[in-house]
């Protein structure tokens, strides 16, 4: 049957796929290996059907027994077949080959490539968390270095036949896209979704991609941070992840078995009131630090600007003041804590916990922030509360300066006995222990005093912070030029 026609199971067009596949067929210069384990050979057969494939494949093959699999590639690391780890050995494994074979017995202008994935799609008895770690290693130029990208998956399809077609269209856009938009990752980044939506909007309702990686030297200028962020603005995913490092993380690898203690702000900059809330709820929340993971969460609606701009130097500045904290980073398209909640439900079965700040209460307890919901705030509080999650609710101030915590708050009334059960239940609790002398600090103050490197700034931010912020010139403040 011709992929691009409708038929029994069809579940997209992909004559988009076939024809990418033979425009890269049709290219003498481009040849390689395709390798995929997990949901059978689904980019390797683009190739074969779109025509002219001899030009293009030197070796395909999906090596599903772990025996066979470990034989080539080596023993998995932890029995984890579906990782980043065991992708790019065989990304290794498949590129050498090819170099060591080919290279200097094909015409002097061929440029290399290998292709490879490694997924757990759905299978045939049990459902699963149906995801995938794809890449390609590529020469851009005749005899030139090697140039890396990786991406991680998560495909939405329900059935196996949709995750398998999914996947093929997926892996023909990264190779066509490796070779054509080498040059504006972001074009690259955007090109992936390519026959893979339902509608017209960017993006994608088949697959999320919650983390790419860019490396080598055709792109050493690439800021990886960047374009993980413009996997959210292109809609193909709706959170992305960094480490203490700095580095790109796939939220699954960060949060797998941990217990989560998320601080939502938008830390620009990190103030010392910011870092008492961490300490106080890493006391509060308990457990082996080891196995807890503080993680600042800000939400993509206090990244953009007003004009759907996003200062890039502004953002990268409070990654960086983060991560030098030593905390994970979370970005995320969640402007509601059930669906925070709910993103980080799905990388681990451990506890949750939530410190907010006084002044997001209103907002949780209004219903009319749910009036979009068919079960309202109730469902909303469901959805937030349903299991080992706790919200640490960090004090604050009442008009008249008095102190004002979970415990005496009061809610719209309308509420009211749906936030006393909640407290009786220990779902919503004040958070003990807090420093009353950065309590009143305020990143709104401290941005403008920052900028005009006005006296006492520095005292409201870590002293980490304060050194990052002179030494770089963030978040606006005023170098002063080498004398």
């Amino acid at each position: 049957m011709d992929p691009s026609q409708p038929g029994d199971g069809a579940l997209i067009d992909t004559s988009g796929a076939v024809q990418k596949a033979l425009a890269v067929n049709l290219n003498p210069q481009q040849y390689g290996s395709i390798v995929e384990i997990g949901a059978g050979q689904e980019t390797a057969r683009y190739f074969f059907r779109a025509g002219g494939a001899a030009g293009t494949v030197a070796k395909t093959m999906s090596a599903y027994d772990m025996t066979f699999s470990d034989a080539i590639y080596g023993r998995a690391p932890g029995g984890r077949y579906v990782s980043r780890v065991r992708l790019g050995r065989m990304l290794d494994h498949e590129y050498g080959l090819l170099i060591e074979r080919l290279q200097g017995r094909r015409e002097t202008d061929t440029t290399f490539f290998a292709y490879a994935a490694t997924v757990a799609a759905q299978g045939f008895k049990h459902r699963q968390e149906c995801h995938g770690w794809l890449g390609v290693r590529i020469q851009l130029t005749p005899n030139g270095p090697a140039n890396d990208i990786v991406l991680h998956v998560r495909m939405l399809d329900h059935d196996a036949r949709g995750q398998q077609e999914a996947l093929g269209v997926l892996g023909v856009n990264l190779i066509y896209g490796a070779f054509n938009h080498a040059g504006s990752p972001e074009k690259l980044i955007e090109s992936l979704a390519d026959d893979l939506s339902g509608g017209a909007a960017a993006g994608s309702d088949r697959i999320e991609i919650d983390m790419i990686e860019f490396s080598g030297p055709a792109f050493a200028e690439c800021e990886n941070r960047l374009l993980n962020l413009h996997l959210i603005r292109s809609w193909l995913t709706r959170a992305i992840m960094f480490d203490p490092d700095g580095h790109v993380v796939q939220p699954g690898e960060a949060l797998r078995r941990k217990d989560v203690l998320a601080v939502r702000s938008n830390f620009r900059p990190v103030t010392r009131r910011h870092e008492d809330m961490f300490r106080a709820g890493l006391a509060a929340f308990g457990g082996d630090g080891e196995d807890v993971l503080p993680v600042a969460e800000m939400t993509m609606a206090t990244v953009m600007e007003d004009d759907d701009h996003v200062d890039y130097a502004d953002f990268l500045a409070r990654v960086d003041t983060l991560t030098a904290l030593g905390y994970h980073v979370l970005v995320s398209d969640y402007l509601r804590y059930f669906r925070l909640r709910a993103f980080l439900r799905r990388y681990t079965q451990g506890r949750i916990g939530i410190v907010a700040r006084l002044e997001n209460l209103q907002d949780i307890f209004s219903p009319e922030f749910y009036a979009d919901l068919e079960g309202g705030i109730l469902e909303a509080f469901g959805r937030l509360f349903c299991d080992q999650t706790s919200m640490y609710v960090y004090p604050g101030r009442a008009a008249d300066g008095s102190l004002v915590t979970a415990d005496n708050f009061e809610p719209d009334p309308a509420v009211h006995h749906i936030y006393r059960h909640l407290q009786e239940h220990g779902r919503i609790l004040a958070l003990p222990g807090t420093d009353p002398t950065v309590m009143d600090i305020d990143w709104r103050q401290v941005l403008p005093a920052l900028r005009a490197d006005a006296p006492g700034w520095a005292m409201q931010v870590p002293p980490v912070v304060t050194e990052l912020i002179r030494n770089r010139g963030l978040f606006g403040f005023p170098r002063k030029e080498a004398e």
